[in-house]
C-alpha cells in the first residue's frame, strides 16, 4: 500500500506545481474576490444567498464540471434595525450585533438596569438580583469551543432568572471594538428574550463600572424577526470517476455566511478551494477511479442545516462514501491534515500526506472536524479537514472584519494544492479507505 501511494509522487508534484507556480497560481484567490465583491455577505434565507448559489452554479458549469442543485429548506432570520446605548452612569453608544434566531424588542426598545456577570456559575449565585434586568456576560475567552456556550445559551440562562434581555461579550480573543455575531439556541419551555453580542471593550467597561458599585442602565432596540423557512440549495459539482463512479470522495465548504463583512474567510475560502481542487485535476487531464464531488453547503451557520438534509438524503449510499472533507476554519497557510477514521485508514492517510513534502505539510493530525461532515463521521465514514495557521481566525470571525483583506493568495494556493492532492489520490487508489 505504501508503495502504491508513493507511486503518486509525480502526479502530486504536477498538481502542486500547477496550483503554486503554474497557470492556476492565485486563481482560487481571484475567484473568491470576484465572488465576494459581486455578492457580498449571504445569510441563510436572504436574496444574496440565492444570488450566490446561482453565481456558483454558473461559474462551475462554465468551468466544465457536472453541476446540479439539491433543494433544501433553511431558516430565515432577519436582523432588522438595531441599536444599544448606555444611559447611566454616562451616555455612550454600544456597538452590537443581534444573534441569529433572537427575538426583537418592543418597538420602543427595552430600557433596564444591567447585571454584569463573568460566568453562568456567577449568574446562578446572583439569581436573586437578575429579575427585570439586562444580563451582561463578560466571560473571558478561553477557546472558541468552550466560550461559545455563552453565545449559544446566554439568552435562556438569563431568562431562567427573570432577565428581560441579554448582552454577550463577543466570542473573540482580539477586538478593536468589533462585535461578532453567530447563532444562538433558545431552550424549549424558557421565555425567549432578545440577545445581542457587544464588544470586548464595552463588556469590560461595564464590568469595571459594576465593580465600582455604579448603577448601569442600557437601552436596547432590536427589530429582529424569524420568517417562515426559505427554499435553498446545496450546490454540487462533480468529476465523475472512470472505474467506480458510484463511489465518492466529497470535498466541501459552506456558501452561506453571516450578514456582516463579506464572508470571505468564513467560509468563502473553503468553498473556493473545494472548487479549485476539481479545476486543478481537470486542467491536468486527470480522471480518478472514483467520483470527486464538491458540495457547497447552504445554511451551515444555523447549525449545518443544508448538510443534515444532504446526509438524510444520501446516507442510503453510505458504503459508497470513501472520504468526506470539509474546509471551514480558514484558508491561511496550511499546517496539517486532520483525519478521523480507522487505524488502518490512518496508516493509508499517513502515506498520502507524505506526497505533500514539496509544500511542507506532511503532518497528519487526529480529529477531522466540520459541522457539515460530522453526521458522516459519526456514522463511521472517514473524514478530513484542513488545519491552517489560524491564530487570527477568530479575530475576524462573524464580524464586519471578515473581508478579502484577511485572505492571502499564496496561502490559498497551498490550501488548494493540499486539498486537490489528497482528494485525487484517495479517489484513485485501488481500494477505498478501510472503515
Amino acid at each position: 500500500m505504501a508503495a502504491e501511494v508513493a507511486g503518486y509522487a509525480d502526479v502530486a508534484k504536477r498538481i502542486i506545481d500547477l496550483a503554486v507556480f503554474g497557470a492556476a497560481q492565485n486563481r482560487s484567490y481571484k475567484r473568491l474576490a470576484d465572488f465576494t465583491d459581486t455578492i457580498g455577505n449571504r445569510v441563510s434565507g436572504s436574496h444574496n444567498l440565492e444570488m450566490a448559489i446561482k453565481y456558483m452554479y454558473s461559474a462551475m458549469m462554465q468551468d466544465g464540471l457536472d453541476v446540479h442543485l439539491e433543494p433544501v429548506k433553511i431558516p430565515h432570520w432577519v436582523r432588522g434595525k438595531e441599536s444599544a446605548e448606555m444611559i447611566l452612569p454616562r451616555a455612550k453608544s454600544l456597538a452590537i450585533l443581534g444573534l441569529g434566531s433572537s427575538v426583537g424588542t418592543p418597538p420602543e426598545g427595552i430600557e433596564a438596569e444591567v447585571l454584569v456577570v463573568q460566568s453562568f456559575e456567577e449568574l446562578k449565585h446572583r439569581a436573586s438580583e437578575a429579575a427585570g434586568k439586562i444580563v451582561v456576560f463578560n466571560q473571558p475567552f478561553v477557546s472558541y469551543g468552550e466560550t461559545v456556550a455563552y453565545r449559544a445559551y446566554g439568552a435562556s440562562e438569563a431568562a431562567k432568572v427573570g432577565a428581560v434581555a441579554s448582552l454577550i461579550r463577543s466570542i473573540t480573543p482580539f477586538s478593536i471594538n468589533s462585535p461578532h455575531t453567530g447563532w444562538q439556541d433558545y431552550q424549549d419551555g424558557v421565555k425567549r428574550i432578545p440577545i445581542a453580542c457587544i464588544t470586548v471593550e464595552d463588556a469590560e467597561l461595564m464590568w469595571r463600572m459594576a465593580q465600582r458599585g455604579q448603577q448601569i442602565v442600557v437601552r436596547l432596540t432590536m427589530a429582529a424577526k424569524t420568517l417562515p423557512d426559505a427554499d435553498s440549495f446545496n450546490t454540487v459539482a462533480e468529476l465523475r470517476g472512470w472505474q467506480h463512479p458510484e463511489q465518492v470522495v466529497l470535498l466541501s465548504g459552506h456558501l452561506d455566511s453571516w450578514d456582516v463583512g463579506q464572508g470571505a474567510m468564513d467560509d468563502g475560502g473553503g468553498a473556493m478551494i473545494s472548487w479549485e481542487a476539481l479545476s486543478l485535476i481537470k486542467d491536468l487531464g486527470l480522471r480518478p477511479r472514483r467520483t470527486l464531488r464538491t458540495v457547497l453547503w447552504t445554511a451551515e451557520e444555523q447549525g449545518g442545516v443544508g448538510a443534515q438534509q444532504y446526509f438524510n438524503l444520501h446516507k442510503v449510499n453510505m458504503s459508497n462514501f470513501d472520504l468526506v472533507m470539509e474546509s471551514d476554519l480558514g484558508t491561511f497557510r496550511p499546517v496539517a491534515l486532520q483525519f478521523t477514521g480507522s487505524d488502518v485508514a490512518r496508516k493509508v492517510m499517513e502515506e498520502v500526506v507524505k506526497l505533500l513534502a514539496p509544500i511542507n505539510t506532511t503532518k497528519l493530525e487526529t480529529h477531522g472536524e466540520g459541522t457539515d461532515i460530522s453526521p458522516w463521521m459519526q456514522a463511521g465514514v472517514p473524514g478530513a479537514s484542513l488545519h491552517v495557521a489560524d491564530s487570527r481566525y477568530f479575530w475576524f470571525h462573524h464580524s464586519e472584519g471578515d473581508t478579502m483583506t484577511v485572505q492571502d493568495p499564496q496561502e490559498m494556493n497551498l490550501c488548494s494544492a493540499l486539498w486537490a492532492v489528497v482528494a485525487y489520490v484517495v479517489a484513485d487508489l485501488q481500494d477505498m479507505l478501510p472503515r
